[in-house]
């Protein structure tokens, strides 16, 4: 989740509606200097005990921060506490029970972005071996009740853990047990962010299912494949699922707009601190009517920050954040960008995705979204197919995209190389999850903390 800093002297009052648009508006990119931001997330635990250590003990998160200030990262603070770091490769923050992410830089390139992914292992590795913490490349916590868990000092968290018992029954799972990986891309204009979207949004469950890899709760199989996704579906329903109105004719930035207004909000920031306005609506607020702020207006980093707290399976900010991945290794964590980088900047490989997609009924969509935490490639995709039928088409469409990109590394290889992983799960006809599975019922009979051999960075 993002990590608020001050606004400086040019955020200005929102008077106007055209000033909600131009937060999507300015994303506007022309094709040659899209980026590609990733974000990946680890779960932290104590090499001796596998603890979740909390942020004050001797070897806990907060020591874990200052060690990576040798790296040339910079304290982020919020009050007296280092709650972030801020560096060349982005920002390194905290989920709320301490799982540490990665909010990598825009970069130009699925090799770039790989080996920055590389170095932010590397570095915390070094750091958590000298404090005997190890990391962990998992959706969920596969053995951790929520009591075990810590909790972060982040004024939004203690807002947020207050509020998501009243919207839903799993959204403190959501908050202290999960990981995930995502990516950040542009788009040039609103067209073609409109059919990103829509593509996007329609694979999403593709992208689960490649991906799912969290089937352990509390050290007992959970009976899905991708539980981190599933939790999602009864977090709060105001702010998560498969926004209808996407695949609807005449979808742009205004109809998202007014989906985002319609999210009750959680917070304001102001003088470095989080006001609770969890359940208040945007739309008074814009009317100068927010009972906790009474009479004053939001300004332009308020709409931002309240974009950050919708959750669906795409998001729009600036960018578009595809959100539909579980947490995993290096390889993983290559193979999301390369996955969607293939599939959205290509012109042709767009076109060839919204292909496969475009015929399903929203219903069918929705079927297959509520049906993949569970069944992975199994899921039903319409007309008595299952998703499998289609996942080795995506990822070639993908390798297409990536190939005509066209951008190689100093040995020559394309970005193509990066699906790897994911042409291994279809070539064996069975997602990351499963392939842990059959190993908890065979050679580890039955003992979950075998993960931690195997699934660790």
């Amino acid at each position: 989740m993002s990590t608020r800093k001050e606004s400086g002297s040019d955020d200005p009052i929102i008077e106007r509606r055209d000033q909600l648009i131009s937060v999507f508006e300015n994303g506007e990119k022309p094709a040659d200097r899209w980026k590609i931001g990733t974000e990946h997330e680890k779960f932290v635990y104590a090499k001796g005990d596998r603890r979740a250590p909390p942020y004050e003990e001797k070897s806990g998160i907060h020591t874990l921060l200052i060690g990576m200030t040798r790296y040339g990262w910079e304290p982020v603070y919020e009050g007296e506490n280092i709650i972030a770091l801020s560096g060349s490769d982005g920002t390194i923050s905290l989920e709320p029970a301490g799982q540490l992410e990665l909010s990598g830089a825009p970069l130009d390139n699925l090799h770039q972005t790989c080996a920055e992914t590389a170095r932010h292992l590397e570095q915390v590795k070094y750091v958590g071996d000298h404090l005997g913490l190890g990391f962990l490349g998992l959706g969920m916590w596969p053995d951790k009740t929520r009591e075990e868990l810590p909790i972060m000092p982040k004024g939004r968290y203690d807002i947020m853990l207050r509020h998501m018992p009243r919207v839903g029954t799993m959204g403190l799972d959501m908050m202290l047990r999960t990981c995930t990986i995502q990516v950040n891309l542009d788009y040039s204009s609103e067209a073609r962010m409109a059919k990103m979207f829509r593509t996007s949004l329609a694979l999403q469950p593709l992208a689960t299912a490649l991906f799912a890899n969290s089937p352990f709760t509390e050290g007992k199989p959970n009976g899905f494949l991708s539980y981190r996704s599933h939790i999602w579906s009864d977090t709060d329903p105001a702010r998560t699922g498969m926004l209808p109105f996407v695949f609807e004719d005449g979808f742009g930035y205004e109809r998202y707009a007014d989906y985002a207004l319609d999210v009750p909000m959680y917070f304001v920031f102001r003088d470095g601190k989080y006001i609770d306005a969890a359940g208040h609506s945007f739309r008074d607020f814009l009317d100068g009517k927010l009972s906790v702020l009474p009479g004053e207006k939001p300004r332009l980093s308020d709409w931002e920050d309240h974009l950050s707290t919708a959750f669906p399976e795409v998001r729009m900010k600036s960018f578009l954040e595809m959100r539909g991945a579980d947490g995993g290794r290096h390889g993983q964590i290559c193979a999301l960008p390369a996955l969607w980088v293939g599939l959205l900047y290509d012109d042709a490989a767009l076109d060839a995705a919204w292909d496969v997609v475009k015929g399903w009924s929203m219903e069918e969509r929705q079927v297959l979204r509520d049906s993949v935490p569970r069944l992975g490639l199994d899921a039903p995709i319409g007309g008595g197919r299952q998703l499998r039928a289609i996942a080795g088409e995506v990822l070639d469409i993908a390798r297409m995209g990536l190939t005509n990109r066209a951008r190689l590394d100093g040995a020559g290889n394309s970005e193509a190389g990066y699906l790897a992983p994911l042409d291994d799960v279809v070539a064996k006809g069975k997602t990351h999850a499963e392939q842990m599975l059959d190993r908890y019922h065979g050679e580890w009979s039955g003992d979950v903390s075998r993960v931690y051999a195997e699934e660790s960075f």
